[in-house]
C-alpha cells in the first residue's frame, strides 16, 4: 500500500473517531435533573413515577371498558365510526387514514403564547383492547421537560391527532417546545391533524351561539360538567403545585383535562353521524352547512345528496337550503332546477341571499337561456331592493349595485340597439 493510501486511510479512521467522540460528548450532555422534593405529596394524590433517559415524568393512566358512557355515546361507538370514515371512501378533512393510528389529544399550558410558556400537562386516549386508555403526562418542572416530551411517544411513527383548537394552539406549542429541546429529544414526525373545533364550526354555524367545548358538549353530546374548574386557573394551580407541592388541585385539573378529551372521542362520533347518515337526523340549518361543506370540498354527489333531503323534509321553510343547491345545480349545467331553487330564495330569502340569488337568475337567463327581457326585470327587482333595504353591508350594496346597473345597460343595448340607455335609479 503506497504512502498515500495509507494516509488516506488514517484521514477516514481519524474521522470516524471524531464522530464517535463527538457523539459520546452529545450523550454526556444529558443530565437527569434530581426528583422534585413534593415527589411524595404528588404519589400520594394518584400520579405514577415514569423516568427515562432524559429524567422524570408524572403520570395518570385510566382505563375505560367497553360500556363506559360519557354524555348521550359509549366510547365503542368509535369503531363504527371509523368504519363508516373507511366505507364511505370521502376525502374530508374529518376522515381519518385508517393506516395511522388515531390519538385523542389535549394540553394544558402555563400561558397562550411565547418561548417561554411551557405544556405542563398532556393527555392522550387510544383505543386499548375492547376499551379506551388515558394517558395524562404531568411536567415536574422545566428540568425534565426533555423527559415530559419523550414520554408521550409523539416522537415515534407519524399518527392522527383529534384536538379541539388544536391546529392553532395544541400543536404550535408542541413543535416549539420541541424545538426548544431539539439538541436531546428525537425529532418531532408531521402527524395528521383532525381539529373539531373546526368541523364544529362547520357544522352548526347559525345555530349555536358559542364553540367553547362546554356548550358544545351541553348542546351536542349531552354531557354537563360537575365540579370542574375554569380554564384559566389551571396555570396558577400548576406554578402552586410546583412550588408547594399541593397536587389536591393540580388533580383537578386533570380531570378538567380527561372531561375535554372523552368530549373529543364523543364528538368525534357526534360530527361523523351527522356527515355521513344515510337518513336525516340533524336540523334543516345544520345539515344544509354540512351540504355546503362537502360542496366546498368538490364532492358534488354527497352535497348533492345532503341538500336534497333536507328540502324533501322541509321544502321552502328553509331558503337557505334552495340556495347552495341552486350553485350545484347550476354548475351540473341543470338551468330550470338551478332557476327554481334560486326563486325560491328571491321569495323567501331577505339579505345578502336573496340578492345574490336574483344575480344568478339573471346570469342564467342572459347567457344560458338568451332571455334578455327576463334578465332585465331581475336586475330592476334586484336594483329595488338595493335601494330599500338598509340593513345590507355598505361595501356590498355598493359593490352588487354597480354590477346591476353595468348589467342592465348591457341588456338595454342588446334588446334596444342604436338608442341611448339609462340606468334605472
Amino acid at each position: 500500500m503506497s504512502y498515500e493510501q495509507n494516509l488516506l486511510k488514517m484521514k477516514g479512521m481519524l474521522k470516524k473517531s471524531t464522530t464517535d467522540t463527538a457523539s459520546r460528548t452529545e450523550t454526556s450532555k444529558i443530565v437527569q435533573a434530581p426528583s422534585p422534593s413534593y415527589e411524595e405529596q404528588w404519589l400520594a394524590a394518584g400520579l405514577e413515577k415514569d423516568t427515562n433517559t432524559y429524567g422524570t415524568v408524572y403520570k395518570k393512566v385510566i382505563a375505560y371498558d367497553e360500556t363506559y358512557t360519557h354524555g348521550h355515546y359509549q366510547l365503542n361507538e368509535l369503531t363504527a365510526t371509523l368504519e363508516k370514515w373507511k366505507s364511505s371512501g370521502e376525502q374530508h378533512p374529518l376522515a381519518p387514514d385508517p393506516n395511522k393510528k388515531l390519538l385523542f389529544f389535549d394540553t394544558e399550558t402555563t400561558g397562550l403564547k411565547g418561548t417561554g410558556t411551557l405544556i405542563f400537562l398532556i393527555g392522550l386516549v387510544e383505543q386499548h383492547g375492547n376499551g379506551f386508555r388515558m394517558t395524562q403526562y404531568v411536567l415536574p418542572g422545566p428540568a425534565h421537560e426533555a423527559a415530559f416530551l419523550y414520554a408521550t411517544g409523539l416522537w415515534g411513527k407519524p399518527v392522527t391527532l383529534v384536538m379541539y383548537n388544536g391546529k392553532s394552539f395544541d400543536m404550535p406549542q408542541l413543535d416549539t417546545r420541541w424545538t426548544m429541546n431539539r439538541n436531546v429529544l428525537p425529532p418531532l414526525p408531521k402527524h395528521d391533524q383532525i381539529d373539531l373545533l373546526h368541523g364544529s364550526r362547520r357544522i352548526w354555524k347559525n345555530e349555536m351561539e358559542s364553540f367553547k367545548l362546554p356548550a358544545v358538549e351541553e348542546e351536542q353530546l349531552g354531557f354537563v360538567r360537575e365540579d370542574d374548574i375554569p380554564g384559566h386557573m389551571a396555570p396558577i394551580i400548576y406554578q402552586d403545585a410546583v412550588k408547594n407541592g399541593r397536587a389536591e388541585l393540580l388533580m383537578k385539573i386533570l380531570l378538567h383535562n380527561e372531561y375535554d378529551i372523552l368530549s373529543l372521542v364523543t364528538l368525534y362520533i357526534r360530527s361523523t353521524d351527522l356527515l355521513l347518515q344515510e337518513k336525516l337526523s340533524g336540523s334543516a340549518i345544520s345539515q344544509t352547512n354540512i351540504g355546503k361543506w362537502y360542496a366546498d370540498l368538490k364532492s358534488a354527489a354527497r352535497a348533492s345528496y345532503v341538500l336534497e333531503q333536507v328540502i324533501q323534509e322541509y321544502g321552502t321553510q328553509h331558503p337557505t337550503t334552495h340556495y347552495h343547491f341552486g350553485f350545484l345545480l347550476k354548475k351540473e349545467g341543470k338551468h330550470s332546477e338551478a332557476l327554481e331553487a334560486f326563486g325560491v330564495c328571491m321569495t323567501k330569502s331577505i339579505g345578502r341571499e336573496r340578492i345574490i340569488a336574483l344575480e344568478e337568475m339573471a346570469k342564467i337567463h342572459e347567457h344560458k337561456l338568451k332571455d334578455c327581457t327576463k334578465a332585465l326585470q331581475l336586475s330592476e327587482v334586484a336594483l329595488g331592493l338595493l335601494a330599500k333595504d338598509a340593513s345590507l353591508p355598505r361595501a356590498f350594496s355598493m359593490r352588487m349595485n354597480a354590477g346591476f346597473k353595468k348589467r342592465e345597460m348591457r341588456l338595454k343595448r342588446k334588446l334596444f340597439p342604436g338608442q341611448a340607455q339609462k340606468s334605472t335609479k
